[in-house]
C-alpha cells in the first residue's frame, strides 16, 4: 500500500476531512479542495520495514497519515494536525469510532505558543519571499561560466567576454591553469596553433585546465567568481521552479493588488496566531474562523505589508503573557499518550482481524 487509490481499496482509514481553506471557511470560488486523513496500517505491514508514515498525492493537496504519524505530530502540537481534531461536522467526510477516542485534551497544551507562532513566521517568509521574485526577475536564459569570468591585466579587471574582444581573441584558443595559494585564479594563456582546451567546455559548471608547456608564458590571470557563478545558479533555478509551479491566479491576484507580497500567506499568519491565542484562552481550536471578515480583508491585501508585520510581531509578543496565564499543561503526557496508540492500535487489529 503505498498510493492513495491503494489506501482506499483497504479498509484502512478511520478518518478524513474537507481541511484548508474550505474547513476555516475562508474559500474563495479559485480554492482547492484540500482532502487531509488517518489510516492504520494492516498489520503485517506496521510491524514489517515497510513501515508508511504518510501518503499523499504530488501537489499535496491531500495527504493521509499513519496512525502513528497523527499521533506523534498531536504530541508536538503540529497545528496542521491538531486541527483535525476539531473539524466542523460539514467538514468531516467519514470518521471511526475508533477516531472518537482521540480526544484534543490528551494533547493541548504550552507547547502551541511556540509551534503555531513559529509557523505562523514562516507564512510571512513565505510572503516576503515572493516579493523578492516579484520585484527580482531571473531572466529565463541562464547565464554561463564565462559570464563570472574576470581578466586582471596591469591595474585593472575586465569581464572576460570584454577582454577577448578587445584584443581580437578567441576563447577556444585560450589555455588556463591553476595559480598556487590563490583560490579561483589562473593564469590565461593564448595560443592559436597550441593545444590549449579553452576557457570552458559546452554545459560545463567550471572552467576547464589546459596543460600547459613549461616555456609558455601566461597572457594574463583570469578570476572565476565560483561563489557568485554558484548562487546565481540556485537563485536562477529556484526562480523559474517557482514560475512553472505557482498558482497563476494566485499570482496575478498578488501582482493586481500591486502590494508585493503573497496575501494568502499573510491570512494564514494571523489565522495561527489568532488560533494561538485562542487555544491559550480558551483551550479549544476553533477552525472555522469567526474573524473571517478580518482575514478575508488580509487576503484582499487591504493592508500594507510592514503594518501587518508590526500586527503579528505584537500578537506574538502578547501570547507570552496568555500562555504564562493559560490553564494548560506544559506540554502532553507522553506515557498516556503511548497507551491511547497501543489501545487504538490493539483495537483496530482486533476487529479488523482480516486486515
Amino acid at each position: 500500500m503505498t498510493t492513495i487509490e491503494e489506501l482506499k481499496k483497504t479498509k484502512s482509514i478511520i478518518f478524513e476531512c474537507i481541511s484548508g481553506s474550505k474547513a476555516y471557511d475562508l474559500a474563495t470560488p479559485s480554492s482547492d479542495t484540500d482532502i487531509r486523513g488517518v489510516f492504520v496500517l494492516p498489520k503485517e505491514q506496521f510491524y514489517s520495514i515497510d513501515y508508511i508514515g504518510q501518503i499523499n498525492n504530488d501537489t499535496n493537496d491531500i495527504a493521509y497519515y499513519e496512525l502513528r504519524k497523527f499521533i506523534e505530530l498531536c504530541a508536538k502540537n503540529n497545528p496542521n494536525i491538531l486541527e483535525m481534531l476539531d473539524m466542523p461536522e460539514d467538514c468531516i467526510l467519514y470518521k471511526s469510532p475508533l477516531f472518537d477516542e482521540i480526544k484534543k485534551e490528551l494533547f493541548l497544551s504550552k507547547l502551541c505558543k511556540k509551534t503555531f507562532a513559529n509557523y505562523a513566521f514562516t507564512q510571512i517568509k513565505k510572503a516576503r519571499g515572493l516579493n523578492k521574485k516579484i520585484v527580482n526577475p531571473v531572466e529565463k536564459e541562464r547565464k554561463t561560466v564565462k559570464d563570472f569570468c574576470f581578466v586582471i591585466t596591469g591595474k585593472k579587471s575586465d569581464s572576460l567576454t570584454s577582454f577577448l574582444k578587445e584584443n581580437n581573441l578567441q576563447s577556444k584558443y585560450c589555455g588556463l591553469a591553476k595559480i598556487t595559494h590563490m583560490k579561483d585564479c589562473y593564469n590565461l594563456y593564448y595560443q592559436e596553433e597550441g593545444n590549449y582546451q579553452g576557457i570552458v567546455r559546452e554545459g560545463a559548471n567550471e572552467v576547464c585546465l589546459s596543460s600547459i608547456p613549461k616555456n609558455d608564458e601566461p597572457l594574463a590571470i583570469l578570476y572565476f567568481n565560483l561563489d557568485g557563478y554558484s548562487s546565481y545558479c540556485k537563485k536562477h533555478k529556484e526562480y523559474w521552479s517557482w514560475v512553472n509551479n505557482r498558482n497563476e491566479e494566485r499570482y496575478k491576484n498578488n501582482i493586481s493588488h500591486k502590494k508585493n507580497y503573497d496575501a494568502k500567506n499573510m491570512m494564514h499568519t494571523f489565522r495561527l496566531l489568532h488560533m494561538a491565542r485562542e487555544i491559550g484562552e480558551t483551550g479549544e481550536i476553533n477552525v472555522k474562523r469567526s474573524d473571517r471578515a478580518y482575514l478575508l480583508s488580509i487576503k484582499n491585501a487591504d493592508f500594507e505589508y510592514e503594518d501587518l508585520v508590526e500586527r503579528a510581531t505584537l500578537i506574538k509578543e502578547d501570547l507570552d503573557e496568555v500562555y504564562e496565564n493559560s490553564i494548560l499543561k506544559d506540554k502532553p503526557d507522553l506515557k498516556e499518550v503511548n497507551k491511547l496508540l497501543v489501545l487504538l492500535r490493539s483495537k483496530f487489529y482486533y476487529e479488523n482481524l482480516e486486515v
